[in-house]
Formats: C-alpha cells, structure tokens, sequence
C-alpha cells in the first residue's frame, strides 16, 4: 500500500512540476531517488538488467571519449567533463587509472545496487544519462553523454548508449525485479 502511495505522490509531483530532476522530487517527497526514477510512468520505456553487468559498462565508458560525470552530495554539484578513466580491481575497488588527468577515484562496486540508464529532457535538450545507485537507493554518480561544441550530444555516444538499450531489450525482454539495471527513457 505505502509503494503505491509513494508512486502516486511522484507521479502528480512529476506531473505538476515536470522541471524537477529526479532527486528534487526524492527530496520533497522523503523517498528515494531509485524510487523515483523507478516510478516513471508506464508509457516511458524501461528495461532491466542482472546488477553485475557495472564494471563492464564502465570499462564500455571508458572507451567514449569526453563525458559528464556528476556527484551530487548534499545540494553539491561537483562535474568533472573528461573521457572516464579506465579501471581496474586491486584492494577491494576498481581503481581508476591515475594515468588521466580527469576523474580519479575509486569505486567499491559492492556498494552499487542498480544502474539506470535514463534519456531526460533538461532545459530542453535530450539528454543520456547513466546513473549509478547504492543499496539504500541514493544516487552515487551519473555519467551524461558528452556533447560537441554546437551542444550537441555526440553521435558515436548515442549510437553507443543506444546499442546496450538494444542489447537489453533483447537479452531480458523487458523484465523488472529488484536485481537488475534499469533503462528508463522518456
């Protein structure tokens, strides 16, 4: 009872204020941002997938060239616009490749539950969007697509993002449970 509750109160938030970004609705609502994006109304397209494909995106990413990667803590937006690092398994994380003069870090990938891949509209461009949770469905990081200097979302990318949306839909025919990645498009 209290998930539909939950979901009909992000459904007419969303429907009221459609501006507010997924964890602006999280807030407002006291829930999680997995939960909201989660609830994306029916007619949005979204996909699921097995939760231990993530170091295999990110090695994918890795090979993209220049994307956005966003943390955002606590009202902080840090973005960091560079190719993502490469990465490797040493000491419990996946170590990103110091090499880079970019984003550097390291991941503790038992900590990510769910990855969405997401294509919102923000300030009226489509964008692409990979968004990485924890176990308690808070947001960890997002990677956007890189775009070109007209602004425009590089179309190797798109080609790209599109292909593990493909990839998805094939190999679990539109699935959804709690272990699992999902492919939310608006």
């Amino acid at each position: 009872m209290q998930e539909n509750t939950t979901r009909n109160a992000i459904h007419q938030l969303m429907a009221d204020k459609p501006r507010l970004r997924s964890i602006e609705v999280a807030l407002k609502l006291n829930c999680t941002e997995l939960q909201v994006i989660q609830a994306l109304p029916p007619e949005q397209e979204v996909t699921m997938l097995p939760a231990e494909q993530a170091q295999d995106l990110l090695t994918e990413i890795a090979d993209w060239g220049k994307v956005t990667c966003i943390i955002e803590v606590s009202g902080f937006v840090f973005e960091v616009k560079a190719p993502f690092p490469k990465g490797k398994n040493a000491y419990g994380y996946y170590n990103l490749s110091h090499d880079s003069e970019g984003l550097q870090g390291h991941l503790k990938l038992n900590n990510i539950s769910k990855i969405a891949l997401l294509t919102p509209t923000i300030q009226g461009k489509l964008s692409y969007c990979v968004q990485f949770f924890d176990h308690q469905g808070n947001s960890i990081f997002k990677i956007y697509l890189g775009r070109d200097k007209d602004g425009q979302v590089i179309p190797e990318q798109i080609a790209r993002f599109n292909a593990l949306a493909t990839q998805t839909t094939s190999d679990e025919a539109n699935i959804v449970s709690d272990e699992t990645i999902a492919i939310v498009t608006n």
